[in-house]
């Protein structure tokens, strides 16, 4: 059996397969299905400060090799998750990782700094992808300027592993990747979804409550696999990889790109053990190809 063990700055994964925020609820949901202690990590659903709805029905649709979704983060808040979900989470045999969301950065800041405190879990994901309502609700994640500020701001209060996941939805993300690395970021995964739309032709109205949704699933794995590439090369720290890994010929695809760790999304939605399956698999395919340690392949591409 190949080496898996891999680190994200100061945390040790036994394997680099971990599970994408809003994909596998708080981890305990998928129990009768996988042995959570066998994930390298896992990414529970996005966290804000306060509670948040999220938006109205019809917030999800099928599309041609993939899903839209506009959930719009809907939780309890992070006060709730403190009291009522950590001590559920707690005591699982991974690295428990809180998705944090926020409409400005004194938000996300407040929201890391409730997260910080808790012992049991050793970093979370920044997701950058929120709109920011201080500036006609433009995404952070879209300019340095806003990606980085957000940093910045949770760099202040929050003192273990910083990891930010990236938008798509720009026009050259490895200048977002650098922004958000000089500001302290100890790494970066990548990619969030990308803008969608789908429309109903007999009811003549687009099929989300809100118009657009994230654009998730095998469909996006070309794009998620080149930004991979072009980032890798572009920062130091490591990079995370996720976008439409459903196998582990996929995982190994983004590992070569140069990622150190992956996130399986969506293809929970339709094998809720993939994320065991993945990790054998990249196992078997190092072992059938004389590799010892994960590290061999990682971004090992000319």
């Amino acid at each position: 059996m190949a080496n898996l063990n891999v680190n994200i700055g100061a945390l040790s994964l036994k394997n680099p397969v971990m599970t994408a925020s809003g994909t596998f609820g708080y981890g305990i949901e998928f129990e009768d299905f996988v042995d959570l202690g066998g994930l390298g990590g896992i990414i529970v659903k996005g966290t804000t400060l306060k509670p948040r709805q999220g938006n109205d029905y019809p917030r999800m649709a099928e599309t041609a090799s993939g899903m839209l979704n506009c959930v719009g983060l809907q939780n309890k808040g992070v006060d709730y998750f403190c009291e009522h979900i950590y001590p559920q989470i707690k005591d699982l045999d991974t690295n428990m990782i809180v998705n944090v969301s926020g409409s400005s950065p004194e938000d996300y800041a407040a929201c890391a700094e409730r997260i910080d405190s808790l012992e049991r879990i050793p970093a979370i994901e920044l997701n950058i992808s929120c709109p920011n309502v201080k500036d006609g609700g433009m995404a952070f994640g879209v300019t340095c300027q806003g990606a980085a500020s957000v940093v910045k701001a949770v760099r202040q209060t929050y003192h273990k592993t910083l990891i930010v996941k990236l938008s798509p939805n720009v026009t050259d993300i490895t200048e977002i990747a650098r922004a958000v690395e000089s500001e302290g970021a100890d790494s970066v995964s990548l990619i969030n979804t990308l803008m969608g739309m789908a429309v109903d032709v007999e009811k003549r109205c687009r099929v989300l409550s809100i118009g657009t949704g994230g654009l998730s699933g095998p469909c996006v794995k070309p794009v998620a696999l080149r930004m991979v590439y072009q980032v890798a090369r572009s920062v130091k720290i490591p990079v995370v990889g996720l976008g439409g890994i459903a196998t582990a010929r996929d995982a190994v695809e983004f590992l070569m790109a140069g990622a150190t760790a992956i996130e399986i999304g969506t293809a929970n939605f339709l094998d809720p053990s993939v994320t065991i399956k993945v990790r054998d698999g990249i196992n078997e395919w190092l072992d059938a190809h004389g590799c010892q340690d994960v590290h061999d392949i990682i971004g090992c591409l000319e």
